[in-house]
């Protein structure tokens, strides 16, 4: 099998954001793979395993997310793929990354691509179907369990707190979600031998594409941190004064009513 990996380079989740000037400072803070996609790398690299084949992790972004990649070879990936835009786009969004990985896997055999569900920054959980949908290739979001048999594949999927079942074939985009699997740790070994693993590095030029060609379709109007949220209050006296008191607050203050 074909497995590609969409993987996306994102702040530690324990981080702490800090903004300035409109613009989230980067500097001396953690990355690490985006976790809806550690399931995505982690689920390719089982299927692998039973199925035989090769897994390639893709992804675009800056010099930076090198590491990521790596660490998606330690735990068990093939080859990676980090497509560098870096110094040749100013503003990006989903549509540019779709439009990139699309150029990138469009005259490749392809089984199987797996990405997160949503990337943990922006949460938007578009770039996957997008490519999807360049691919002229069915998709499915929000798995929790895949079984594939020969080109026959059934999916069990996340439908807000319930669960539906999915039969489909390859070739075929899916998206991990959390209950997937459990991601492994990169083992000493793993380490080792990602650091001797392919790992291609390309520019829009290798790709046929110039700036123009993927030029973000939304802008970023201004960043800025949600606000301290405030002591709740305690109503005190009667019941009824209370209720009264709840209903004013709500009218006045939260203006939900």
């Amino acid at each position: 099998m074909n497995i590609y990996v969409l993987l996306k380079r994102t702040f530690d989740t324990e981080e702490k954001i800090t903004i300035s000037n409109g613009v989230i400072v980067e500097d001396g803070a953690e990355f690490i793979i985006n976790p809806y996609d550690e399931y995505a790398v982690e689920e390719a690299i089982q299927l692998r395993d039973k199925h035989g084949g090769e897994v390639i992790v893709v992804t675009v972004g800056n010099e930076e997310s090198e590491k990521q990649l790596r660490t998606a070879l330690a735990m068990g990936a093939d080859k990676a793929v980090l497509i560098n835009i870096e110094d040749d786009v100013e503003e990006s969004d989903q549509f540019t990354t779709a439009k990139i990985l699309y150029e990138y896997l469009k005259d490749k055999e392809i089984d199987l691509i797996l990405a997160g569900n949503v990337a943990i920054d922006g949460g938007s959980g578009q770039v996957g179907p997008r490519v999807a949908e360049l691919l002229g290739i069915p998709y499915v979001t929000t798995i929790t369990s895949i079984d594939i048999n020969g080109k026959e594949v059934s999916i069990i999927r996340d439908v807000e707190g319930d669960s539906e079942v999915i039969e489909t074939s390859l070739p075929l985009l899916v998206t991990a979600q959390q209950g997937l699997n459990e991601p492994r740790y990169p083992s000493l070994p793993g380490i080792m031998k990602a650091k001797k693993k392919p790992l291609e590095v390309l520019e829009l030029d290798d790709l046929d594409l110039d700036e123009d060609d993927v030029e973000a379709k939304t802008k970023t109007v201004e960043i800025f941190l949600p606000k301290a949220k405030e002591a709740g209050k305690i109503l005190e006296g009667e019941l009824e004064d209370q209720v009264k008191e709840l209903v004013r607050l709500l009218h006045t203050e939260a203006k939900v009513i």
